[in-house]
């Protein structure tokens, strides 16, 4: 597996991903809004893939933006194959190394506590196992769940 910029050729690959999570996010692979999002975080490269060398079947994605000092993962999907195999931690990691200049802070909105994606998608202890801490409620996701920001400090020994 490598993590590389995302290519416009791509796109499906983002749209199988959402598929798979559309259950916790709600409605994406027909959602022009997402479309948008998608082509462009990959026109401004702020878009990356987790992809297989030989192939282009994404095993992740992730959309990035930044206000510094405050940076965001906007949107990070690991397909369900590879949840558990360090695919996510790869994105995260690379996205640190391209976008975030120290210091810092990154920052997600994840499934509140309660949200049946925190437990079955694993995402609260993936990022806690980042680095990242729990920090105030965030509004409701689009399918009506909890959401949760989340916070890491990123120093210049990240």
């Amino acid at each position: 597996m490598i993590v590389r910029l995302a290519r416009e050729q791509d796109f499906d690959g983002f749209l199988d991903l959402a598929g798979q999570v559309e259950q916790w996010f709600g409605p994406m692979v027909g959602d022009a809004g997402f479309h948008e999002a998608v082509r462009k975080n990959i026109r401004r490269s702020t878009a990356l893939v987790a992809a297989s060398p030989a192939s282009d079947r994404l095993h992740g994605a992730l959309l990035f933006g930044a206000q510094p000092p405050t940076y965001h993962l906007h949107w990070l999907v690991v397909a369900e194959g590879e949840r558990g195999n360090g695919t996510g931690r790869a994105l995260v990691e690379d996205a640190v190394r391209r976008f975030v200049a120290a210091p810092g802070t990154l920052e997600v909105v994840t499934f509140g506590a309660d949200h049946p994606g925190a437990v079955a998608g694993g995402s609260r202890v993936f990022y806690e196992r980042l680095g990242f801490t729990p920090a105030e409620a965030a509004g409701p996701g689009p399918e009506g769940g909890s959401r949760q920001v989340y916070r890491r400090r990123v120093s210049s020994h990240d």
